[in-house]
């Protein structure tokens, strides 16, 4: 079972989890008009490697977590897997969103 981005990132991209991936299956795009990633389920290994590096949080370890955004993952996949990678974001630079909070 795949892990998931969720709504916690719409608009934030830390993309700290993409240096640590093993498998290059977290994408970079643009979802709701707000900067976003996702993880591709079907290259994804479920080795737990993008989760303590999200500052935020905003990675689940299954689709059971966040079943909408397992969807949207799912179905952005094809459009986001073609784009460039990210610079990474600080861990430490604050939220966009007052709603997230920094964890790490």
């Amino acid at each position: 079972m795949a892990h998931v981005i969720t709504e916690k990132c719409l608009g934030e991209r830390y993309g700290s989890c993409v240096a640590v991936c093993p498998v290059d299956c977290i994408h970079p795009g643009e979802y709701k008009g707000e900067v976003f990633m996702i993880i591709d389920p079907e290259t994804c290994i479920d080795c737990g490697a993008c989760i303590p590096e999200c500052p935020i949080n905003a990675i689940v370890g299954s689709v059971d977590e966040d079943q909408a955004y397992a969807q949207v993952n799912a179905e952005l996949t094809p459009s986001f897997k073609e784009n460039p990678k990210v610079e990474e974001r600080p861990k430490n630079d604050p939220p966009k969103k007052p709603g997230n909070k920094l964890v790490n």
